[in-house]
């Protein structure tokens, strides 16, 4: 691990006067650990793998130093490039890195870009026809920018991959090789991670040259300040309870997560039922709602926040009160990445887990496996009832074609399936032979600006990907004789 001289103020740094003068009006004094070990590393140019969970203050540990830099020797990019390409794994996420870079660069007339899906490539287009000095973008708008000839990636000198491993889980791994690929071998790479899973060490290493290595915090490690406990009870019982945890005094802003979409949707119709206002983000809400949706929880119009992983990617707010896990993740880091979205500058969080039994109880082992605690737990289940039927397949049981089928009943869908849904399980850009094919004819599942940028969590344990209903389904795929001509699509 690379040892460095920690600075305990912004000023000591050394960084230009003007991106000073914006740290000062944003009331920074004190830099978080993982700012006061990347800077002085970034500022000497460098490659960096930082490990950090979220919440650390990673986008000022890149964003500062590269600012500097450029002013260092400040040039005008040439049309459709950019100096600075950062990749980050959400539209949300992307959009405030963003803001952050345009307020340390608000007196140096910093020109600054978003690519994300979502929303017409056009703008984005016409914002690069003159060049921009940096450019945040999701993988798979780049590389369409790429593929229209709306953008060179020749002149990029410095690269950051913002949460590498969340990349790696929603399937962008190829995307990534593509997008470096085409970068210039002599460049500066600031990688940050929140965990250090194999693929994504092996990227690091295949992507940086000699690099900085710097962690703040164990790999896989929960925030002390969050007071985390597990509620077992029977599936059925789930919506009262969550209301029940709503309606108790100190919930000031809450998020829930579901694994899918349609759950999302489902458990917002159920508050709404209690009496309780939430609303949902996800994959197959626009652009523009997801927005404004965020906006109102930011400014605590809106307390409950029901949301997939993918799209609470990027969620900073911090007067997030509870995390309440409605379903448990199937992936075990993904449980840290959700209950960091509490306990946030300096705050202390609480973060309730529902656990159903069945599938459910395994997730829990290897959540607890992973952060090496054994949470507290209460039980409410009845006695004598049965755990609840799976809905998902278990480790293992997306392989051979199965995860295709079945995300094809993806929020309970059958023949008009969404084409977001219909493309959500394999990687962006992949020749995966387990790619759905698209209902209504060839053209029916091509929307890029809507569906290509964010698609479903990409299991690393085999487990249920987002929409991924019913492993009964799956279960029928070699049942009957197969049809030579005018096949119809499985339902």
């Amino acid at each position: 691990m690379e040892r460095t001289n920690l600075l305990t103020s912004f000023q000591d740094f050394g960084l230009a006067d003007p991106i000073s003068r914006a740290l000062q009006e944003e009331n920074y004094t004190v830099p978080t650990p993982i700012q006061a070990q990347t800077i002085p590393l970034a500022l000497a140019g460098r490659d960096v793998v930082g490990i950090a969970q979220t919440g650390t203050g990673k986008t000022a540990s890149f964003a500062l130093p590269i600012l500097h830099r450029i002013l260092e020797n400040r040039i005008k990019p040439q049309p459709k490039t950019c100096r600075v390409l950062v990749l980050s794994p959400t539209r949300e996420l992307s959009g405030q890195i963003l803001d952050s870079f345009n307020a340390y660069g608000r007196h140096i007339r910093l020109s600054a870009t978003l690519a994300i899906g979502g929303v017409p490539m056009g703008r984005q287009v016409r914002s690069l026809m003159q060049g921009v000095e940096v450019l945040v973008a999701t993988p798979g708008r780049l590389l369409d920018l790429v593929q229209s000839n709306a953008l060179r990636l020749g002149q990029v000198e410095f690269l950051v991959l913002d949460e590498a491993d969340r990349m790696l889980d929603m399937g962008f791994i190829n995307d990534i090789r593509k997008i470096v690929a085409k970068l210039p071998i002599k460049r500066q790479t600031l990688f940050f991670s929140a965990t250090m899973p194999k693929d994504i060490a092996d990227l690091a290493e295949q992507m940086l040259r000699d690099p900085a290595r710097v962690a703040v915090t164990p790999v896989a490690s929960t925030v002390e300040r969050i007071n985390q406990r597990v509620i077992h009870l029977d599936h059925s019982a789930k919506p009262a309870m969550l209301a029940t945890i709503l309606q108790q005094d100190g919930v000031n802003q809450a998020l829930v997560f579901t694994r899918t979409k349609h759950g999302a949707d489902k458990v917002v119709k159920g508050l709404q039922r209690a009496g309780i206002t939430a609303d949902a983000i996800h994959g197959n809400k626009s652009q523009n709602y997801r927005e404004r949706v965020l906006a109102a929880f930011r400014t605590g119009e809106l307390r409950t926040l029901v949301a997939t992983d993918i799209a609470a990617r990027g969620i900073d707010v911090d007067g997030v009160s509870h995390v309440v896990n409605f379903d448990l993740p199937n992936i075990p880091e993904t449980y840290v990445h959700r209950i960091g979205r509490t306990a946030r500058a300096g705050a202390e969080g609480t973060a309730i887990s529902l656990c159903a039994g069945g599938e459910e109880t395994g997730y829990l082992r290897d959540i607890e496996k992973l952060i090496r605690i054994a949470l507290p737990k209460e039980d409410h289940r009845t006695p004598g009832a049965k755990p609840a039927p799976s809905t998902a397949p278990q480790r293992g049981g997306q392989r051979n074609g199965q995860q295709r089928n079945g995300q094809q009943r993806s929020g309970g869908q059958r023949n008009g399936a969404a084409p977001h849904a219909a493309r959500g399980d394999a990687a962006p850009g992949s020749n995966d032979p387990r790619r759905p094919r698209r209902a209504g004819g060839p053209n029916a599942g091509r929307n890029p600006d809507a569906a290509r940028h964010e698609p479903a969590v990409r299991p690393q344990h085999g487990g249920q990907a987002e929409g991924l209903q019913g492993v009964a389904f799956l279960q029928r795929k070699n049942d009957r004789p197969a049809k030579t001509t005018n096949q119809r699509p499985q339902r």
